[in-house]
């Protein structure tokens, strides 16, 4: 019988370390159900201490998750751990996630500590974490440049403490398939007790080899994979899990594991991770991308008529490809509608909010004929910006746009409840709307991406509109979705303000 391998899930903390890609409480709830209902082991749901905003939204996920192990990372040091430790407190299974760095760079440069001090340092964060949950994890931050010896000396350190699982980072991506293979496979016969552990790896994508990295460190002895949907993450990205995964369970030949990853869900946890974070999957992404399973060459179109197998080594229903139907359309019921938000992850709080999207439902549906699901989740992303956090708001538009003409926007915003009308000129209706908001917001802000995507197929389909803006190093997404592709665009803007205009900070916990 295969040995089971944990996948760790850190779309909602390393994840959202991408610049942009930040993502609100509710956000991250909608995310963390998709990964329960992908029956991911451990949710890594963010770290509590960073701010506020942070610690809310671990401990939400903490109440909200029963099936999946909801963990939250802290540094080395006591607040920390304590503010992890309150955060995962309601979760059915909680686990605190340490860490510290370990190359002699790190502790000379970053930390300015010496080996003695930083095992002494992880050491007591176990101590700490044992007083909130016995499901604690360690990572020696930058394992792939430490010294093999002084990974050893920590390691049996504070296995000794309590630690339940033992993380091997290639923090900075510098590590091969082959060596860094031999690291894992070392550290499990020469260090004390290493049976009693889960061995994991954490491997970022910087020479493009995470993926390979963490597989070679599968077959080296590792039962437990980082990794996020997509392979979002910062700078490269992280192990993208949908390629562990599959990899894993279409090459049972070679990998003695296996996942209990439901592997259906895949695709709509990538579509909803894009969606949400604003960042589009490349066409030839493996197993998520859109042509992942298409076949333009005459030959490989004939191979594949005749039998699959001869160009498909998986199957795209497998993966969730074809999964989301037309379930809803003008006709369809609040019951419906209710039924269909909760089976794809979205939880509405109150009768109001229902209210509001159902009746937002009809409107849309009376512009499109067919409803998916995508569609939905484009929808209700506009309804989880809370009021609190709702400065500017879309009420009216008029565009302008003829041959031989300058382009002309005029739109009414709410702006902290009071209505402003806004009128402004541009080299298209696009650019226009945005200096027709800008007159209202002065908002000081660069437009670093403007991208546009089809949310289904078809000439009614929504478009959805991301809008990157940066201000004094602070970075975020907007997103918005409509049939009229000019008033999506308007809304990715307000929503990008919306953000900005919230003034919590996020502390990258590399710093």
């Amino acid at each position: 019988m295969n040995d089971q391998l944990i996948i760790f899930d850190t779309t909602l903390r390393d994840g959202e370390q991408s610049p942009g890609a930040s993502m609100t409480r509710d956000e991250k709830l909608r995310i963390a159900r998709q990964l329960e209902r992908m029956r991911v082991n451990v949710i890594e749901a963010g770290f509590a201490a960073a701010s506020n905003g942070d610690f809310e939204a671990v401990r939400s996920i903490a109440e909200a998750i029963s099936e999946s192990t909801v963990c939250s990372l802290a540094r080395a040091n006591e607040n920390d751990i304590r503010r992890a430790g309150e955060a995962i407190a309601p979760a059915a299974m909680g686990r605190i996630h340490t860490f510290i760095a370990t190359s002699p760079i790190h502790m000379e440069k970053k930390l300015r500590m010496s080996p003695d001090q930083v095992v002494e340092q992880a050491v007591k964060a176990i101590r700490w974490a044992g007083e909130y949950t016995d499901d604690i994890e360690f990572s020696a931050e930058d394992a792939g440049r430490s010294e093999i010896d002084f990974l050893c000396r920590i390691f049996d350190a504070v296995i000794k403490a309590g630690a339940r699982t033992i993380n091997v980072p290639d923090t900075v991506g510098y590590n091969v398939p082959d060596q860094f293979a031999t690291t894992i496979r070392t550290l499990i016969e020469r260090v004390p007790d290493a049976d009693k552990v889960v061995w994991s790896v954490h491997c970022h994508n910087d020479l493009g080899l995470a993926v390979a990295n963490s597989l070679a460190a599968v077959l080296a002895g590792a039962r437990q994979v980082e990794c996020t949907i997509n392979g979002l993450g910062e700078r490269a990205g992280n192990a993208s899990l949908e390629e562990i995964v599959m990899a894993v369970r279409t090459r049972r030949d070679v990998f003695q594991c296996d996942t209990r990853i439901d592997t259906t869900q895949i695709v709509p946890a990538s579509k909803l991770v894009s969606g949400v974070t604003g960042f589009p999957v490349q066409p030839n992404k493996a197993i998520v991308g859109a042509n992942a399973f298409s076949h333009e060459s005459g030959i490989h179109q004939d191979g594949v008529l005749k039998h699959r197998e001869t160009y498909e080594i998986m199957r795209a229903e497998d993966v969730g490809w074809g999964a989301n139907k037309l379930v809803l359309g003008k006709h369809s019921g609040r019951n419906a509608f209710r039924s269909r938000l909760q089976e794809i992850g979205i939880v509405i709080e109150s009768e109001e909010q229902l209210n509001n999207a159902f009746a937002r439902f009809k409107e849309l549906a009376d512009k499109k004929h067919e409803i998916f699901d995508e569609d939905l989740h484009a929808m209700m992303s506009d309804d989880f910006v809370t009021p609190e956090h709702e400065h500017y708001r879309l009420v009216a538009s008029r565009f302008h746009s003829e041959t031989g003409e300058t382009p002309e926007a005029s739109i009414t915003l709410s702006a902290d409840g009071k209505e402003v009308h806004a009128s402004a000129e541009g080299s298209g209706p696009v650019d226009a709307a945005f200096k027709a908001i800008e007159s209202v917001a002065k908002s000081g802000t660069e437009l670093l991406l403007y991208s546009v995507n089809a949310i289904t197929t078809g000439t009614d389909a929504q478009g959805e509109v991301t809008v990157r803006l940066a201000r004094e190093g602070k970075v975020v997404n907007g997103q918005g979705a409509d049939t009229d592709i000019i008033v999506a665009s308007a809304k990715a803007y307000l929503n990008a303000l919306n953000k900005l205009h919230d003034n919590v900070q996020r502390l990258n916990p590399q710093v």
